[in-house]
């Protein structure tokens, strides 16, 4: 995994540049492990590359016309119609164990607790079904003023309940994201991370570097008595791609494995290569 040596400062320029990237982690993560029926939560104008063996239902919290209306910003572009519409942290709409995937890209760091939204999604799962995450390096986008969330900070979010520190993060965002090169009076950043809350308008609740995003899955593994392994993770970009499979066996090959080779095939492809040598 790469790393940056020092954090970016509070006030400077903007984020670092993401280390190069050496292959798409989105696309070779989703044609090795995707397959089946399963659930793609908030893709709004970027849904993931299905491979042909994965057969996904979108999922929002509204149509995409409300959500044209939520983000004017993404007024340009197609956004994806969901079939469902839930909050995707409760899939309250969603059977427990009838899927054998869920992908929640730049999803996480939404959701104002992320350690009972990974459990979620771990029972609506088959067994050996797939959670496959992306999140932002805090380092490489907008977040980069912003201090890494502790794993202490999110534990207490899930143990007493996210809104004890939610108008701390409306603050932080205000302050340090959402906010013009001229600095604003504290006064009407409080009063524009008190509009924003009062909407319950979706911002970057947490941030992470790659490093904190997998203290976290590690930290929900124990505490989810080890109900997942960690099948893949890699950087792509500014992002961060992480694989976790549910225990038991996966529902189906993600990648038909090749026919084995006939009897005797090897013992005769090493007499070959000892004629051609001879």
């Amino acid at each position: 995994m790469s790393a940056i040596s020092s954090e970016p400062k509070e006030g400077a320029a903007g984020p670092a540049e993401p280390p190069q990237d050496f292959f798409d982690a989105r696309a070779e993560f989703a044609s090795r492990f995707l397959a089946g029926e399963g659930l793609e939560i908030g893709a709004l104008h970027l849904p993931l590359a299905m491979p042909p063996q994965a057969r996904p239902k979108y999922v929002d919290r509204m149509s995409a016309d409300q959500l044209r209306s939520e983000y004017p910003e993404l007024g340009g572009w197609t956004l994806t119609d969901p079939d469902l519409i839930d909050n995707g942290e409760l899939l309250e709409t969603v059977a427990d164990g009838s899927q054998d995937f869920i992908v929640a890209n730049h999803f996480l760091e939404h959701c104002e607790d992320p350690v009972r939204t990974i459990g979620t999604h771990l029972g609506k799962l088959r067994p050996g079904g797939v959670l496959f995450y992306a999140v932002p390096d805090k380092r490489y986008s907008f977040d980069h003023r912003r201090e890494v969330t502790p794993l202490e900070h999110m534990v207490a979010d899930h143990e007493q309940g996210p809104e004890r520190s939610r108008r701390e993060h409306y603050d932080q965002w205000a302050r340090l994201v959402d906010t013009e090169d001229d600095p604003e009076a504290p006064e009407e950043m409080q009063a524009r991370a008190r509009k924003l809350e009062e909407k319950l308008y979706s911002i970057h609740m947490h941030v992470w570097t790659q490093a904190e995003f997998l203290k976290m899955i590690i930290y929900c593994r124990e505490r989810y008595e080890e109900a997942f392994d960690i099948e893949a993770a890699a950087r792509q970009g500014l992002e961060f791609v992480v694989v976790l499979r549910k225990q038991g066996p996966p529902p189906e090959a993600a990648v038909p494995l090749p026919p084995p080779p006939p009897p005797g095939l090897a013992t005769r492809v090493k007499r070959r290569i000892r004629r051609t040598i001879g």
